[in-house]
């Protein structure tokens, strides 16, 4: 996270805040097992904040590039003039500099709570929590109708925690595969219904509705196949289901 933030502060590619989220997003699997452990809400809640702060920051670098891709050079340009700045308010943030001096105190903690035994309390409830979120998808995938942006996230939390804790997640290979594959597409099929959605407000955008419509509807049924295999495959992982209701 510090080279990814010396790199957005320099310039030096167009990876940095990507970088810079990826090492939050794990920071963030690694602490959501353990968020209600002593002294370790105010780190889980630095990550959150600083991951609420950058992310739109990354959808506009991402709608730049589909948009330089798609042959709209001036269009991008528009928005990439506001990029600097915003790298500029996410280096000098609250958020990133209370994130960074929690962190500092944090590795001596877990050296206390090695020493006081309490380490293996820690694993067995990752364990737990591992387990409930696998299971919850499971129903979530049973469940006719059910929200495909709330399954999306679903299928990311279940993802980076079974990656972060791999030597404490059951979930097979195929498991792991099939919840791979379903983000991308689901992810697609966001990137392009939130494209679509942002035309509302600006209107420049317009000529790319159509082609982005495409997109969204081929993404989603690529999705659909996705979720099927990956029920399948937590089934045989032993992970039954049962339909949730509306809430």
């Amino acid at each position: 996270m510090l080279h990814a933030g010396l790199r957005l502060e320099a310039g030096s590619d167009d990876e940095a805040l990507h970088d810079l989220r990826i090492g939050v997003r794990r920071l963030r699997s690694l602490l959501t097992p353990l968020r209600r452990a002593a002294d370790l809400p105010p780190l889980y809640e630095a990550a959150a904040a600083l991951g609420t702060l950058s992310a739109p920051v990354r959808d506009l670098e991402v709608l730049a590039a589909e948009l330089e891709e798609r042959g709209y050079a001036e269009l991008a340009s528009v928005r990439r003039e506001h990029l600097a700045d915003r790298y500029a308010a996410i280096l000098d943030s609250h958020e990133l500099q209370r994130l960074l001096a929690l962190l500092d105190a944090w590795p001596g903690e877990l050296r206390d709570a090695q020493r006081d035994g309490e380490l293996r309390r820690l694993k067995a409830r990752i364990q737990r929590h591992l387990h409930k979120q696998a299971k919850r998808l499971a129903s979530a995938l049973a469940t006719p109708g059910y929200d495909r942006h709330r399954l999306r996230l679903l299928v990311k939390r279940v993802r980076y925690a079974a990656e972060t804790y791999p030597q404490l997640s059951d979930l097979s290979k195929r498991s792991l595969a099939s919840l791979r594959a379903t983000q991308s597409a689901l992810g697609d099929w966001h990137d392009h219904f939130q494209w679509c959605a942002r035309i509302a407000h600006e209107p420049d955008l317009e000529p790319l509705r159509a082609h982005w419509q495409q997109c969204a509807e081929a993404a989603l049924a690529t999705a659909e196949k996705t979720l099927k295999d990956l029920s399948k495959a937590l089934k045989k992982d032993g992970y039954t289901s049962r339909v949730l209701s509306p809430s």
